[in-house]
């Protein structure tokens, strides 16, 4: 199924872009994140079980065991802080 995926910040810099369209099997985000590992370098790195980032499906918070659906939006993000 076509996911869109979007990076922000530390993740964009890391990942060399912004967005892409991706066609996975994934059918959790857990999954989806592992396949992502898969590419190793930066993508198993940033991703690494233990880092700290955040995924937003459709625009909401989930956790790795979300369901995917084709054509979702997956965003994967560093927690935003400010004062």
């Amino acid at each position: 199924m076509k996911l869109n995926l979007l990076y922000f910040a530390r993740l964009k810099d890391a990942f060399g872009r912004d967005s892409e369209t991706l066609d996975s099997e994934a059918t959790t985000v857990g999954a989806l994140l592992a396949e992502l590992r898969t590419r190793g370098d930066a993508w198993t790195e940033e991703l690494a079980e233990g880092r700290v980032f955040r995924v937003a499906l459709n625009q909401e918070l989930v956790t790795p065991d979300a369901m995917l659906s084709a054509g979702d939006e997956v965003a994967i993000f560093p927690p935003v802080t400010g004062g």
